[in-house]
């Protein structure tokens, strides 16, 4: 097995250490290329397109345009095939998640006094239209279903449509048609890749357009959503996963290495380390990858230590707390776990992170999926920027004024020296004694 990266950053060069900071979707430019042609075909020939990528790129040679759109049958057998207890874990994690986003919903109106007799609010409403993003590629996930579905639903957007990839059989995977029907989606099309991110902008014979697209996905699909963002609302930038497992000297190395290869496992364009300033828990980590991975997959561990050992991944040991701290807020991670005893005492200096999930007990995993925080996140140092998905990326918001009798000729006076000063002569004459007649008559 290949050695694991350990990198001390007292002896990195600074080119060494943005190097660390790099993404898999750091330079697009390859995939922005060969995405250009999946677009157009899909703009001018649709349904025919779809089909064609489907058999080509995921060898589901039975899919047709008939059978593009999942059918309530296939909803239905869906929970005859997937195990009692992974249902029960499917509603478990709705549960909290529906739980958790509708604390976020914002008040549909609000209005303040300004002034005495004039109001000022916010009115939201949701976005009428949202195609949800679920990856299939390097395996299978309802939990995706569950985090896009949820806020979406909440939100009460009127049109809410899942695009995963077909198997080679031309199904749609079990588990994502259960969550799917639980969360209250029954729309489900079986296309992924740039071109679900092409029919999405579009639409097809089958398929409708939709105003916003969100969801994780590959380089393929990030690259087809920043081509497009013209014509879709791209969402947060969610690429491939990416982690830093944190941990001070209260907690023990071999529980680190754990949590560390819970994103790396992912695949190989993932990012993923382990910061630490006590040698200690580096060591301990070290030593205990290779019984963690004897407990893994075949496929599993060659994606990890593709990352562990690459130059995206392994174990950076710092010089002090502070140090990791600053490694941390760089790298401004989409999740992260702060390993300790006491990680409230880390919290206040982290600002940089999509997720923080805090101690021993709150793995990254438990927030993927039953915990009921979004576990879609912004990637590649978006977190600088953006937060986690949620009910808020489903909604809009209108501001709202509402100027009464009484207040009006204050607001009028100060809008008239200011329209005046900027040189709007039809601004000041909306505000002046040409509008007074106008309003007598009303």
């Amino acid at each position: 097995m290949s050695t694991v990266s350990f990198h001390e950053t007292k002896h990195l060069s600074s080119a060494q250490y943005a190097a660390l900071m790099k993404r898999s979707e750091a330079d697009l430019s390859g995939f922005m290329e060969k995405v250009e042609p999946i677009i157009e075909a899909v703009k001018n020939e649709g349904d025919a397109a779809l089909v064609r990528f489907g058999q080509n790129f995921d060898g589901a040679k039975a899919l047709t345009a008939a059978t593009l759109k999942a059918s309530e049958a296939e909803f239905d057998a869906a929970f005859d095939l997937v195990e009692d207890d992974v249902i029960e874990a499917i509603r478990f994690g709705i549960s909290n998640i529906k739980s958790f986003h509708e604390e976020q919903k914002p008040k549909p109106l609000w209005l303040k006094e300004i002034q005495p007799g004039a109001f000022a609010g916010d009115r939201y409403t949701p976005i009428q239209s949202v195609a949800l993003y679920v990856p299939r590629g390097k395996g299978s996930f309802p939990s995706v279903t569950m985090m896009t579905s949820v806020p979406g639903v909440v939100a009460q957007v009127p049109e809410l449509a899942i695009f995963t990839p077909p198997a080679p059989d031309g199904s749609v995977d079990a588990a994502t048609l259960v969550a799917a029907r639980i969360a209250g989606i029954d729309t489900v099309y079986k296309c992924g890749g740039a071109q679900a991110v092409a029919a999405a902008a579009f639409g097809t014979e089958t398929i409708k357009p939709a105003l916003k697209i969100v969801g994780p996905g590959s380089l393929w699909v990030v690259a087809a959503k920043r081509r497009l963002a013209d014509i879709i609302d791209p969402g947060l930038p969610a690429g491939p996963s990416e982690a830093i497992i944190f941990a001070d000297d209260t907690v023990h190395g071999g529980l680190a290495a754990l949590d560390l290869l819970i994103e790396a496992e992912h695949g190989p364009d993932s990012a993923a380390y382990l910061v630490t300033h006590s040698r200690k828990v580096a060591e301990e980590a070290l030593a205990a990858l290779p019984e963690h991975w004897s407990k893994m997959t075949e496929q599993r561990v060659e994606f990890s230590t593709a990352v562990l050992c690459g130059s995206a991944g392994g174990i950076v040991l710092t010089s002090s707390v502070e140090e990791s701290y600053k490694f941390i807020n760089d790298f401004a991670p989409e999740h992260l776990e702060i390993l300790s005893t006491e990680p409230f005492e880390h919290l206040g200096h982290i600002t940089e992170a999509a997720e923080i999930l805090m101690g021993p007990h709150t793995p990254v995993c438990i927030g993927n999926f039953a915990l009921g925080p979004n576990a879609v996140l912004p990637t590649s140092q978006g977190a600088r920027t953006y937060g986690p998905l949620s009910v808020h990326d489903f909604v809009k918001c209108s501001s709202i004024g509402y100027v009464t009798k009484p207040a009006y000729e204050t607001m009028a006076k100060h809008s008239r020296v200011l329209a005046r000063y900027e040189g709007f002569s039809s601004h000041e004459n909306a505000v002046s004694e040409m509008r007074d007649p106008y309003l007598r008559k009303s």
